[in-house]
């Protein structure tokens, strides 16, 4: 599970600075970046999800 953290952790932190590199610069290539990194965040997001679940089942 830490390890499942650090992966939506390092995501979001490559997607924040697509993110703003979109807004502050009009980057239409960091907009893409940023695009697929809330797609691969939602996925994380998801199995962060389940594994919650399960650990509090325990």
């Amino acid at each position: 599970m830490k390890e499942l953290i650090e992966n939506m952790q390092n995501t979001f932190e490559s997607f924040e600075n697509d993110a703003k590199l979109q807004l502050e610069s009009g980057n239409k290539a960091a907009g893409t970046r940023a695009r697929q990194s809330s797609l691969a965040l939602e996925k994380l997001l998801k199995e962060f999800r389940k594994v919650s679940i399960a650990e509090s089942k325990k």
